[in-house]
């Protein structure tokens, strides 16, 4: 499964542009950020037999700018390679569904003061969600998320927002809950994953520990949605990919701008879906969980 990591989010994603409002207020030029992810799932036994695996790079860049109070606006360039490995999945004729995907495309971030307690967030996006050999023309999904947010005292934020896309010969609507909330001294409730095409953002209890590292629990549902090879077993059909990770991170800084996260978990309740070009399904089955390991470095400019 490919999974968009805490970085995506601090990586100017719709938590991240919004939360980072604030602090943003003194920049004035544009300021570029980077981040790579590697991620492996791996053992997912397929209902019927056989398994699979997925091993996945994960790379984002781009820049923000403040404009003055908690004006803010970005570019981020998405691009994802994801190989997929399958060993005798039964459901699906004995053959690999799909093998090498890729994302690639572009998202557009901005958020607007309306007060000195509200923020006004909007994130259209285009993206290509397509395996090797798959007709780029029928690989678009787009669409962009749009929420409100309201600044507490001490820090804390709370906003809703809905996000709509059009995915491959589907149309995803969503409700989406921001947070970034105290609970003591050392505890936080945010959310660790961007909000875009492939799902909500999720949700994370974050521990902050001395020297400089924070620990964090947390958990979202995920969905890629992909076309497929002009020569593959359904030509120019839609691959779809669910799964609900969760996962342990632990996370350390370095200064003000770089950051290594780590983490480790599991990608449960776990589908595999293959459509005709027309968005009909063909075959749907379940995978067990498996485990999830992955790290991100990220650096800011």
């Amino acid at each position: 499964m490919k999974f968009e990591t805490p970085l995506g989010a601090l990586l100017v994603g719709l938590a991240a542009a919004l939360m980072a409002a604030p602090a943003a207020q003194a920049q004035q030029d544009w300021h570029p950020f980077a981040s790579i992810t590697p991620v492996y799932v791996g053992g997912a036994d397929i209902d019927g037999g056989g398994d699979y695996s997925v091993a996945s790079a994960i790379v984002r860049a781009g820049v923000q700018r403040s404009f003055g109070g908690a004006n803010l606006a970005g570019v981020t360039f998405n691009y994802d390679y994801s190989d997929y490995s399958f060993s005798s999945p039964a459901a699906f004729g004995g053959a690999a569904p799909w093998n090498v995907v890729r994302r690639y495309g572009v998202a557009v971030p901005m958020v607007f003061g309306v007060s000195d307690r509200w923020v006004l967030g909007v994130i259209p996006s285009l993206d290509w969600f397509r395996e090797n050999g798959a007709d780029q023309g029928e690989s678009l999904s787009w669409g962009g998320v749009l929420s409100a947010t309201r600044f507490f005292d001490g820090g804390n934020r709370l906003g809703l927002g809905v996000g709509v896309f059009q995915r491959l010969e589907k149309t995803s609507v969503f409700p989406l809950l921001l947070v970034d909330w105290k609970l003591g001294d050392r505890w936080r409730l945010v959310n660790p994953l961007p909000a875009g095409p492939t799902g909500p953002a999720g949700l994370e209890l974050d521990y902050r520990l001395d020297g400089g590292w924070n620990v964090g629990l947390g958990a979202a549902w995920r969905t890629v949605r992909f076309r497929l090879s002009e020569a593959g077993p359904v030509a120019n059909g839609i691959g779809e990919e669910r799964g609900f990770p969760v996962f342990l991170r632990a996370r350390r800084s370095f200064g003000q701008g770089m950051a290594l996260h780590l983490y480790a978990g599991v990608v449960t309740a776990g589908q595999l879906r293959v459509e005709d070009p027309d968005g009909n399904g063909l075959r749907e089955v379940d995978v067990d969980p498996a485990p999830l390991l992955g790290l991100t470095f990220s650096a800011r400019f």
